[in-house]
């Protein structure tokens, strides 16, 4: 069964850096002349003298957010996430990771489900690039609940934080306030057979995948991965070990995301067969956003199909019929 969609998680961004604003008076916000699509607008125009619009030019509103870090302030740096992260990578490398800097950088429309804007608005790597930065935290929230609980997190957490936001509707997962904590999964539903793990709008896809496969008599654990790192390895590995069998879902290139973490998490501690639904090597193109995740196989049904291969190489892995 489907799920209702909410707001975007970038509304539910621009919202809560308002509701911060008039808590921390000491953060401050950045962007590269992109407010109304971001939705920093909405910070702008409630603390004109806290925010700051750079201009087309990603790598210096980076540098000067490190800057802003070291002098006491909390800012926040936000951009469409293929510009940021492509564009100011190296002051991120040296400016803000290096040094520690506590500098959040939010990137919008993640993913190609922004679609029509095409493949130089498109970000597939952007995960990969921030997991490769040495102290960087990585949030993918799956709905605007999730993305306001990740913003007021990554907000009080010491040290640089990505946050990769979209901008389509997103279907609600979580219909009231929960306990985000950073280094954690949310369990979204108990298993037996096979586990998924997701991030972002992929987890509304892993739960209607686990209902068509509990059509077919399969219990599936679903788990939401909003924090791609820290990993929570210790709910990796009692699924692993409880389930036997995993899929990763994400909107977002195979190599360098969630599924190559999750799975060197998993070889550590319990390998088991694991499928993964993802981007596979190519970039994507123009066109409406469900037609382009359908394309891609970024679909329940994908997720579904995955689970049922990690089940027959588990059968297999135990001796029996792969049927």
């Amino acid at each position: 069964m489907a799920l209702a969609l909410g707001p975007a998680t970038r509304e539910a961004y621009g919202e809560t850096l308002v509701e911060l604003g008039r808590e921390m008076p000491e953060l401050v916000v950045l962007d590269a002349d992109l407010a109304k699509s971001t939705y920093t607008k909405k910070f702008a125009e409630a603390f004109p003298d806290r925010f700051f619009d750079m201009g087309i030019q990603e790598a210096n509103m980076v540098g000067v957010a490190a800057g802003l870090a070291l002098s006491g302030k909390v800012p926040f740096v936000s951009s469409f996430a293929t510009f940021v992260m492509s564009k100011a990578f190296d002051q991120m490398r040296l400016a803000v990771a290096y040094s520690g800097a506590n500098v959040k950088i939010v990137g919008s429309h993640g993913g190609i489900s922004i679609g029509e804007d095409g493949v130089s608005q498109m970000s597939v790597e952007d995960v990969a690039l921030a997991q490769a930065l040495p102290g960087f935290t990585v949030l993918v929230p799956a709905d605007a609940e999730a993305t306001r609980q990740a913003v007021r997190a990554a907000a009080r957490h010491p040290g640089p934080v990505f946050i990769r936001v979209g901008r389509p509707k997103a279907p609600v997962v979580y219909e009231r306030p929960f306990a985000f904590r950073i280094g954690r999964a949310q369990l979204l539903r108990e298993g037996r057979d096979v586990t998924l793990v997701a991030d972002g709008l992929m987890v509304a896809a892993a739960l209607e995948a686990a209902d068509r496969l509990a059509g077919e008599g399969i219990s599936a654990r679903v788990l939401d991965m909003a924090s791609v790192k820290p990993l929570d390895r210790q709910a990796l590995a009692a699924a692993a070990r409880e389930t036997g069998a995993m899929v990763v879902a994400e909107e977002h290139q195979i190599f360098g995301g969630l599924g190559s973490s999750v799975a060197l998490a998993v070889a550590e501690s319990e390998p088991v067969p694991m499928e993964f639904v993802a981007i596979r090597d190519t970039f994507a193109e123009s066109g409406k956003p469900e037609e382009l995740l359908r394309k891609y196989g970024l679909t329940a049904e994908a997720v579904a199909e995955a689970a049922r291969r990690a089940l027959a190489r588990k059968r297999l892995a135990r001796g029996g019929s792969p049927a």
